[in-house]
């Protein structure tokens, strides 16, 4: 199955297995979803569980916190991540601070669904990537799948989670490939990279919407890469990330938001304090530029493809301190 499909059918199991999971976004009813991604579970489920909203971020996010302190499993759907941004309200204070402010005594098991990114030529504020936002803010994870099998896995946990779970999922990888997914119940860790490829020269660490060009340009190559799906982004699987850079020597840093304070620039950082022994050349980015999301005709310019990512490799595997 494609990746989209993956969530529809991770969203069925999880409202038939247990009945305190709802659905909370706009246009998530009969419509299905912008991305069909809830297509046919208000038939199945009924309209108190598939619950359609007036168009209000604020509103449907404000709603589904105090739905899920209430002991309610609740999934809220922001139908683009650049439409989140009137609810960073409810997210900082309210889906954010509330365990922590009632000492502990009110969870939150609530997963906010946000497609990312660009690759789809859309209009504004329907590509934005500013993941940065989101693994700043103490209390929330972070997923990104990558492939229809992670994003099954990784949903189904989120669901499950007592904690906030905010699930980036790379909209242009929704439709784009297909593999096998297994059709029973099954979970991902919240708190792991995954290693796609093993490496000895390079490693290459990115997430999402990049690692399908990831894994192009590592083929592509005349080195030898270690490709880390980072798959949480908060928190970080600061084991893996360090292991992988002590052992390759080498660390390329590859995603689609803006340069500026982006993951990689943690990233960096990281490798920098825990494993700057290791190195054997300095670490290098490719990211997207410190501009606003460009429109369609210069979009595949904005965005790293294969070519640049083979670009990166290369530079930092030449390279020598």
């Amino acid at each position: 199955m494609n990746l989209v499909t993956a969530v529809n059918r991770t969203l069925h199991q999880e409202l038939a297995r247990d009945d305190r999971v709802r659905l909370l976004g706009y246009d998530v009813g009969p419509i299905g979803g912008v991305f069909r991604a809830t297509e046919g579970l208000v038939e199945r489920f009924g309209r108190e569980r598939v619950v359609d909203t007036p168009l209000s971020e604020n509103g449907i996010l404000g709603t589904a916190v105090g739905m899920a302190m209430r002991g309610e499993r609740v999934v809220a759907e922001i139908q683009f991540m650049g439409f989140l941004y009137p609810a960073f309200g409810q997210f900082m204070y309210a889906l954010a601070k509330t365990y922590e402010r009632t000492g502990g005594n009110t969870e939150v098991p609530l997963t906010v669904r946000v497609p990312y990114g660009g690759g789809i030529k859309a209009s504004e504020y329907h590509s934005e990537s500013t993941e940065s936002f989101l693994v700043h803010t103490p209390g929330v994870r972070v997923v990104c799948p990558s492939t229809p099998a992670e994003a099954k896995g990784l949903l189904a946990a989120s669901i499950r989670h007592p904690d906030p779970v905010v699930v980036m999922e790379p909209k242009r990888c929704y439709r784009t490939a297909t593999e096998p997914v297994p059709v029973e119940e099954y979970t991902r860790p919240l708190d792991d990279a995954r290693l796609v490829t093993e490496g000895t020269d390079v490693t290459l660490l990115t997430y999402g919407a990049m690692i399908p060009h990831a894994v192009t340009a590592a083929e592509r190559v005349d080195a030898s890469v270690e490709l880390v799906d980072l798959r949480t982004l908060a928190p970080l699987d600061v084991e893996t990330v360090l292991a992988s850079v002590r052992k390759t020597g080498r660390c390329a840093i590859l995603h689609e938001a803006r340069r500026t304070l982006g993951l990689g620039a943690e990233l960096s950082a990281l490798v920098n304090e825990h494993a700057l022994e290791y190195l054997e050349a300095p670490i290098k980015r490719a990211t997207g530029f410190d501009v606003h999301f460009p429109g369609n005709q210069t979009e595949d310019a904005y965005l790293p493809g294969p070519e640049r990512v083979e670009r990166l490799i290369e530079a930092v595997t030449d390279a020598r301190f």
